[in-house]
């Protein structure tokens, strides 16, 4: 059981990886900041959820998994946020 969790983990955690990499070869490659945002928002929360997934599974109790959820909710709550206040400042010509 405990080799089965720890290859979901490795699994997960490395799928994570890759979407945060090419949220960031997104990041640098896409030509305006719309696009660079969309790039980045969307491949870093799914990459944070994968990484969570992962890392749930390696979690001493049912707390510590609820704990990890609870960072992934806020951060993708906060990430949202600061998305859209991004893309409104580039759309009134402040950014």
């Amino acid at each position: 059981m405990s080799t089965l969790a720890d290859l979901f983990t490795v699994t997960m955690v490395a799928a994570g990886l890759f979407f945060f990499l090419a949220g960031t070869a997104g990041l640098l490659r896409f030509p305006d900041t719309l696009s660079r945002l969309h790039a980045l928002t969307k491949a870093d929360n799914l990459g944070l959820g994968l990484i969570v997934l992962g890392l749930m599974a390696q979690a001493g109790g049912v707390l510590a998994a609820l704990k990890l959820l609870a960072i992934w909710l806020l951060v993708l709550f906060s990430g949202a946020i600061a998305g859209q206040l991004v893309a409104r400042a580039v759309r009134d010509g402040r950014g």
